[in-house]
């Protein structure tokens, strides 16, 4: 009787664990990205190996278990590496600095998930930019986030927040809204800084060939501690205003998308304000995907950066290629240039510019794997 008992009771069990792993998943995944670069920073050549120029190289866990009627639980985990070296991607005291969360979807009502996250404005502005705001070699992402003496208190999105609440609005009809607070948070690396509360509100249309997103941010006050500043710069808070336009049209896609981010008037007798460090500016890229083959894709993308009040503004172009040999593996091309005019030192995200007003030229060949 014992042993039947025994037996009644394991196969209970082996039933529910069936049942379990049917209602749940969880998914590994990930991308590994490698490329050689020539890069020309004001006449200064140079060569090096570096990590995600098409797709940041990283390694993801996803997962979800089903709750019942419509409703279920996610999850995200997503660490960035770099291929080339084996080290954490832009911060290494982050283990998963591209996305940390959990949340509750349901197939009526959206989705509700806590935790590291992309921005609605980012979701918004991704469509129409050819290089898929890549960190690496994306010129939207260089024009965005270059660090630049006039700008260095006008703070800027950055595409993730920390700390943040995320609502997604189920698809209706092609219309989709977007909404994000996240609480104030600090980073080391690259230096140390702190951002303020953020709300973020964006809304999408996506249908018969056209895209159209529109976002708006409003970003708290924090501080930037950088390298040769004799103290810390208090940033200001900042309204972010996104507009992003994409039309297919056969094998082209045409893509635009305008940013203009408007600070207020830094504090008289504030670091911010004595060294003129938080002007407004501008960001506009026009471009095109065109899907040449089936296994082959071309991206175009000129940009300008422009700071309001004074000399300090950039224009750009950049081509791609990608080319797939298989559904997970492809090799891929890259080609830019920038011309920075008076105090500006926009270059391609982890490089440096040599000095304020000089040319930039990358050019670089790499291949990417996703598993």
């Amino acid at each position: 009787m014992g042993f039947m008992r025994k037996g009644a009771a394991g196969a209970a069990l082996a039933v529910f664990a069936g049942s379990a792993a049917a209602q749940s998943s969880v998914t590994l995944y990930g991308v590994a990205d490698a490329f050689g670069q020539w890069f020309n920073n004001g006449g200064t050549q140079s060569w090096s190996m570096r990590s995600g120029g098409n797709s940041g190289s990283m390694i993801g866990l996803k997962g979800s278990e089903d709750l019942g009627g419509g409703l279920k639980a996610v999850f995200t985990l997503e660490n960035g590496f770099n291929l080339n070296n084996g080290t954490f991607f832009a911060d290494s005291s982050a283990m998963f600095y591209r996305q940390a969360w959990v949340g509750l979807t349901h197939e009526k009502y959206g989705s509700l998930s806590l935790g590291r996250q992309y921005q609605p404005t980012f979701w918004s502005l991704y469509p129409t930019d050819p290089f898929r705001a890549n960190e690496v070699l994306s010129p939207l992402a260089a024009a965005s986030t270059s660090l630049d003496r006039n700008t260095i208190a006008t703070q800027t999105g950055g595409g993730r927040s920390s700390n943040a609440i995320v609502y997604k609005s189920p698809n209706f009809s092609g219309f989709q809204l977007w909404s994000m607070y996240a609480l104030a948070a600090s980073v080391t690396q690259p230096y140390p800084q702190s951002t303020g509360n953020m709300l973020d509100i964006a809304g999408t249309y996506s249908g018969y060939g056209l895209y159209v997103g529109l976002s708006y941010q409003f970003q708290h006050p924090g501080s930037k501690n950088i390298p040769g500043l004799p103290a810390a710069v208090n940033t200001v808070s900042v309204e972010h205003y996104t507009g992003a336009l994409a039309y297919r049209i056969g094998i082209v896609n045409l893509q635009f998308n305008y940013t203009y981010h408007k600070p207020e008037n830094p504090a008289a007798g504030s670091v911010a304000a004595r060294l003129n460090a938080a002007h407004p500016f501008s960001v506009a890229e026009l471009g095109a995907t065109i899907q040449a083959t089936p296994a082959d894709a071309i991206e175009i993308a000129g940009f300008q950066r422009v700071v309001r009040g004074v000399h300090d503004n950039t224009w750009g172009v950049q081509v791609g290629v990608d080319h797939n040999i298989s559904k997970r593996t492809s090799f891929y091309g890259r080609a830019g240039y920038m011309k920075n005019n008076g105090l500006a030192t926009t270059t391609w995200p982890g490089l440096t510019a040599i000095g304020p007003g000089e040319k930039q030229t990358l050019v670089g060949v790499g291949m990417s794997h996703r598993f």
